[in-house]
């Protein structure tokens, strides 16, 4: 007797609860399934046999909806409370460069004219791509690399987040190294960058600047401080200047002049990649757990900071400095440049860790309400921070007599002589200099650790589940933090700063984040399409995000970054090492190569994909850009599957809707 044909609707249900068992009932392997018109959907058309009985899951004969082997991908891991994503969000994003970078960038451009660039584009281009990474990854559950199977044509986008990131790993944890190297020093009852009487020190050093005695031109050849007279003392030096230029850094005259190794720089860098891997090695479970302390204790150092900071003399100065804007400046280029540069930096864009952080979300989760609450936290520790230190330059300027434009060297050397300053001044100094270069250390290493996990995250993606691989997280991170080590010991060396620098100003910074956003807003925006992802996260968190949001995604926050990408590249400028020191033309060679190793994975990728693809160029587009689907969005899509009840069994038309795998 012949079997009776089950409803398509009921077929549907069968194969979707069989496919929540087994994902991988289609595998996306050389040839492409054809692809239904919102590429949501992936058809099975039915065999010869289709109309009559069943097989399987309620396919006939013919019906080749079979398991395919294929490797095997565990269940996603989630955060255990949703404050853990928040928090490392927290501690990633806002970091050093919430600390020493943007007060660096208000100080290089004129005070506070930059934050009128700054916070337009956060309105335009940060907020938005902000929330853009977080949903993308918290959609397709996946890290930097996988998580552009939503159009696989561009996964070359995960590739250049990986590169931007491995380069970022490289060399930010140089910070976290001269950090925990002040720290060290802090533990002496005297602190050595507080006086002149230590080795390093020249002839020039002078403790205390007097130079409202030398107002009158006439006693230029007068004894003032010591043994100097007022014409040397324009020359003099800080002992905590000299302190990070000849003992810390203790630099050579340019980039080709290596020197030596600085042992003591080189254990402090080993320690911090020990603390990095011991915080990464298990996962979110722990690290969701570190960031708690990480993220949260430099508040409490930066608001003592600012209170001791705003009862020295010269601070009120300071602090008018950074908030009194100088309109002539938002003429120049550079200030925009910078503004997008400091925004998308800070706010951790293009690197690919918001997106892996946002993979471990539960699938419901409201980023939309977080990204806005992430943003707030992030500008307002940059803006806060801004006011301890100027409170703090003020000072120094009024303590030497001179403008506060030329307090401090242009650089990161801001962190380390800026606020080394400032705790040397206070009662029980090596008490407050500890306390200080702990949070700094903590600020840096939670933005570190975060920046591991989204690497290796984006590595682990794509490797298969095997029980031979019982340990290859631990293995993948101490691989990582190696080898990232040993680039790191070109920048112990006399020629570090040189190094560091190179890398800052090319490889994870500028351009390359600009361009990655560029290319993120067009893929999801255009490519996969910004209404359809609006709906996807309509999907997620229960309403839509307000239509600013697909605005900018389309056209807005595109033309931001590459109208600064544009800027950019128009004002280049050779780089230089406090404005006296020029790059030789092969320093820049090496620069513009760590630039272009990851900018051109995303064409390179894009004509390979198509030019290994069969079929017309219509096909081919067709068939690279349809999203791979992971098994999570079958209940995503649940609801769909029941409108098919309509169908009529045995009809031609009669479809059996499964989804692809992410393999």
């Amino acid at each position: 007797m012949e079997k009776q044909a089950l409803p398509a609707s009921s077929c549907s249900l069968v194969l979707l609860e069989e496919t929540k068992k087994n994902p991988l009932l289609l595998s996306n392997g050389a040839g492409y399934p054809p692809a239904a018109a919102n590429g949501s959907l992936v058809p099975l058309a039915a065999g010869p046999g289709s109309g009559g009985g069943t097989a399987g899951a309620c396919g006939g004969p013919d019906r080749k909806a079979v398991p395919v082997p294929g490797p095997g991908y565990p269940e996603r891991e989630t955060w255990t409370r949703q404050m853990d994503f928040m928090m490392s969000c927290v501690g990633f994003a806002v970091g050093l460069g919430n600390v020493w970078r943007f007060p660096y960038l208000c100080y290089k451009n004129g005070g506070g004219v930059f934050l009128i660039p700054y916070l337009l584009i956060v309105f335009l281009g940060g907020i938005p791509i902000f929330f853009l990474e977080i949903a993308l990854g918290q959609f397709m559950k996946a890290g930097s690399i996988n998580v552009w199977n939503i159009a696989p044509l561009f996964k070359g986008l995960g590739y250049s987040s990986m590169v931007i990131v491995f380069f970022c790993n490289t060399y930010y944890i140089m910070v976290l190294a001269w950090g925990f190297y002040y720290l060290i020093k802090s533990f002496n009852s005297t602190l050595p960058w507080s006086t002149c009487d230590n080795e390093w020190n020249t002839p020039s050093c002078i403790e205390i600047f007097r130079h409202q005695d030398c107002n009158n031109g006439s006693i230029a050849n007068v004894t003032i401080s010591g043994n100097m007279t007022c014409a040397e003392l324009a020359n003099a030096q800080s002992p905590i200047i000299e302190f990070w230029e000849r003992k810390v850094l203790n630099i050579s005259s340019g980039l080709g002049d290596i020197g030596e190794f600085n042992w003591e720089l080189t254990l402090c860098l080993m320690a911090v990649w020990v603390m990095v891997y011991f915080c990464v090695w298990k996962g979110v479970k722990s690290t969701g757990k570190i960031v708690y302390f990480t993220a949260t204790f430099p508040y409490v150092v930066l608001i003592i900071l600012l209170v001791r900071g705003v009862t020295l003399p010269g601070a009120y100065d300071g602090i008018m400095y950074y908030i009194k804007p100088d309109w002539s400046k938002l003429g120049e280029a550079q200030v925009w440049i910078d503004a997008g540069t400091q925004v998308f930096f800070s706010y951790a864009i293009g690197l690919g860790a918001l997106t892996a952080l946002g993979s471990y979300n539960r699938f419901n989760n409201d980023c939309y309400k977080d990204a806005f609450v992430l943003a707030l936290i992030n500008s307002g520790t940059s803006f806060f921070a801004g006011f301890v230190v100027f409170s703090i330059l003020g000072f120094m300027a009024a303590e030497q007599g001179v403008d506060i434009s030329q307090v401090a060297e242009i650089g990161p050397g801001l962190a380390f002589i800026a606020y080394p300053k400032a705790v040397s001044l206070m009662p029980a100094a090596p008490l407050w200099a500890a306390l200080f270069f702990f949070m700094l250390l903590l600020l840096g290493l939670d933005s570190q650790f975060v920046g591991v996990e989204g690497f290796v995250t984006g590595i682990l993606d794509l490797l298969p589940v095997k029980p031979h691989y019982r340990y290859k997280r631990e293995i993948s991170v101490a691989v990582c933090c190696f080898l990232c080590f040993i680039i790191d010991l070109s920048m112990v060396t006399q020629a570090g700063m040189y190094v560091f620098q190179l890398f800052d100003y090319y490889s994870a910074s500028g351009m390359t984040l600009l361009w990655q956003a560029f290319w993120e807003c067009i893929v999801v925006a255009w490519v996969y399409g910004a209404d359809r992802f609006m709906d996807d996260v309509a999907r997620m968190i229960g309403y839509r995000p307000f239509f600013w949001m697909k605005w900018c995604w389309s056209f807005i926050t595109p033309c931001v970054c590459m109208g600064i990408f544009v800027f950019h590249l128009v004002n280049y400028k050779p780089l230089t090492y406090n404005n006296v020191y020029v790059y030789p033309w092969w320093g820049e060679v090496i620069g513009w190569c760590m630039a272009l190793s990851s900018m051109l994975c995303i064409p390179v990728s894009l004509l390979y994909k198509l030019v290994r693809a069969k079929g017309t160029f219509k096909e081919r587009w067709a068939h690279l850009t349809t999203p791979v689907w992971g098994a999570h969005h079958l209940e995503y899509m649940a609801p769909d599957i029941k409108s098919l009840s309509s169908l009529s069994a045995g009809a031609d038309d009669n479809k059996v809707i499964i989804f692809e795998s992410v393999m």
